[in-house]
């Protein structure tokens, strides 16, 4: 994954090139912005730009819409059609949980016991790949609310995870299990933790940024 910048009439677009056995380039923007072009190996750089400069009207005039909604964040709309990040996708309220008949502050009630729910299903899936991958286990796993953190680990060696996190992709969600478990073996963020870290997760920095452009997008 190559990270490039492009500059357009409008600004500059940020995007990460990702290169694979396929015949034909793509553009794929997120829920909340992230750029994702899809390349055959070995296409040049040239192509690259000139197809994101073709689509940059596309592009900016989108980027706009989810800017103009991150916005709005703080006024979630409790009803059938109103989105919801689940797993770094958008969904309606209806495809994540029963709208019917409810009013709103017992469809924030519900909504809120789906992604602890959820946090708590895939944390304990995926943090026993990873445990057993850096040879660690803590001693307790506890799903929280935190406005603050995404997840934490202290010298009792009990890892505490944001419920919040269900809303990011899978492969953020990965990095702060993996974040937290390598606190087991380094307290500090010494460069001996950070190279634990990037020795399972090479690109821990792509996802530390989407946590910190994103994360307030992550919100009830």
């Amino acid at each position: 994954m190559v990270r490039m910048k492009v500059e357009i009439d409008q600004g500059v677009i940020e995007c990460d090139i990702q290169y694979g056995n396929r015949k034909k380039l793509s553009i794929h923007m997120d829920a909340i912005g992230l750029i994702t072009v899809k390349a055959p190996k070995n296409l040049s750089e040239e192509i690259i730009i000139n197809a994101i400069k073709q689509n940059g009207q596309w592009i900016r005039g989108r980027l706009d819409e989810i800017s103009k909604l991150q916005e709005t964040s703080q006024k979630r709309a409790y009803e059938d059609h109103g989105k919801f990040l689940y797993l770094g996708k958008e969904y309606s309220l209806h495809e994540l949980i029963k709208t019917r008949d409810l009013e709103e502050e017992e469809l924030k009630k519900n909504l809120k016991k789906f992604y602890i729910t959820s946090c708590t299903k895939i944390i304990g899936e995926r943090i026993k790949i990873y445990q057993q991958r850096l040879g660690v286990k803590p001693k307790a796993v506890e799903i929280v609310e935190s406005d603050s953190q995404w997840g934490s680990c202290n010298s009792s060696k009990k890892i505490t995870f944001n419920y919040r996190l269900a809303m990011a992709p899978m492969d953020v969600i990965d990095y702060v299990i993996v974040h937290e478990l390598c606190h087991l073996i380094h307290m500090n963020h010494d460069r001996s933790f950070w190279r634990r870290v990037g020795s399972i997760v090479p690109d821990y920095k792509k996802k530390q940024e989407y946590l910190a452009r994103f994360g307030h997008y992550m919100t009830l």
